[in-house]
C-alpha cells in the first residue's frame, strides 16, 4: 500500500483505492482545463491596517495597503465533475511571507466559501486551502446591479453588489506576485494543538487564462454580524470580518474567462 500512495492520490476512505478528483481522473489521467469557463465577480475595499494585522497568518505581514478582495467565482463545465458546476466565494488580502527558506508576496486567501462537498475535501485535505461549505445562489441581476449572497441553513452571512459596469481592458499587473498564500491547518487526533500548521503556496501562473470580456465598475459588500444561534460553526469568522471597517471602496470587476490549472503545483513554505 505504501508504495502505491506514493504515485497515486488517495484520500479517505484510503481501503478503496485511488481517488479520482480535479487532479486524478477515474483510470489515473489528468484533466485538459484549457476551455474551463468562469465568471468572477471581485470587490475590494480599503480598510485599517491594524485591524487587518489581526488576521495575518504566521510570518507574514501586509504588503501596502490593506485592501480587502472579496471575490465570487461560478466554475462551469467541469470534467472532473462530469460536467457538472459549483461556485465558490473567498476573501483575501495582500502579504508578504517572510520564512526560514522562502520569501514570497501575494494575496492571503483567507477564507473560502463552496457550495459543493467535493472540491471542499480536495482542497482542504490536497492543496491547504481554508475552505468551508454554505449556499452560493446564482446572482440575481436587475437593472445592471448584480447582487450575490452567502447563505447557511437560511441564514444570509455575506451581501455583495456589484454595478455600474462598463466594458474594459484587461489590467496589467503593476507589480509581480509569486502566487496566492494559503495557512494550512490540520489538529492533532485526540487532543488540542496543530498536527500541521504551515503555509503553502499557488504559484502564479500555470494556465492561460482568455479574457471573454472584462468590466470595471462599483461594488460593495456586507458581512453580516450573526450569532452563535445564526452560525453555530462560523459565527466568529463572518463577525471578525465584520470588524473590518470601511475606509474607502475600491471598486469592482467582472470578469468571463476560460482556461485554468489543476494546482498540481502547489508547494509548501519554508
Amino acid at each position: 500500500m505504501a508504495e502505491h500512495l506514493a504515485h497515486k492520490r488517495y484520500r479517505m476512505p484510503v481501503v478503496f483505492g485511488p481517488t479520482a478528483g480535479p487532479r486524478q481522473g477515474p483510470n489515473g489521467e489528468m484533466y485538459d482545463y484549457a476551455d474551463a469557463p468562469r465568471t468572477t465577480a471581485s470587490v475590494s475595499f480599503l480598510t485599517s491596517n491594524d485591524a487587518l494585522k489581526r488576521l495575518l497568518p504566521p510570518r507574514c505581514v501586509l504588503d501596502g495597503e490593506p485592501i480587502v478582495t472579496v471575490e465570487h467565482a461560478e466554475l462551469r463545465e467541469l470534467e472532473w465533475l462530469a460536467g457538472r458546476s459549483y461556485s465558490m466565494l473567498g476573501v483575501k488580502f495582500p502579504v508578504v511571507y517572510q520564512g526560514s527558506t522562502d520569501t514570497v508576496r501575494g494575496p492571503f486567501l483567507a477564507v473560502l466559501w463552496e457550495n459543493r462537498v467535493d472540491p471542499i475535501l480536495s482542497g482542504r485535505e490536497e492543496l491547504g486551502f481554508a475552505k468551508l461549505h454554505c449556499q452560493l445562489p446564482e446572482p440575481r441581476i436587475l437593472r445592471g446591479t448584480h447582487t450575490y449572497s452567502a447563505i447557511w441553513d437560511d441564514h444570509v452571512f455575506i451581501r455583495i453588489a456589484v454595478s455600474d459596469l462598463a466594458d474594459a481592458r484587461v489590467p496589467i499587473p503593476t507589480s509581480e506576485v509569486d502566487g496566492t498564500l494559503h495557512h494550512r491547518f490540520l489538529p492533532c487526533v485526540g487532543g488540542r494543538g496543530a498536527a500541521i500548521d504551515e503555509m503553502v503556496l499557488t504559484p502564479a501562473g500555470g494556465a492561460s487564462v482568455q479574457h471573454d470580456r472584462f468590466q470595471l465598475g462599483k461594488g460593495c459588500v456586507e458581512f453580516v454580524r450573526s450569532a452563535w444561534e445564526q452560525l453555530p460553526t462560523m459565527f466568529h469568522i463572518i463577525n471578525a470580518l465584520a470588524d473590518l471597517p470601511v475606509i474607502e471602496q475600491r471598486g469592482a470587476t467582472l470578469a468571463e474567462t476560460r482556461g485554468a490549472k489543476d494546482l498540481s503545483d502547489q508547494r509548501r513554505l519554508r
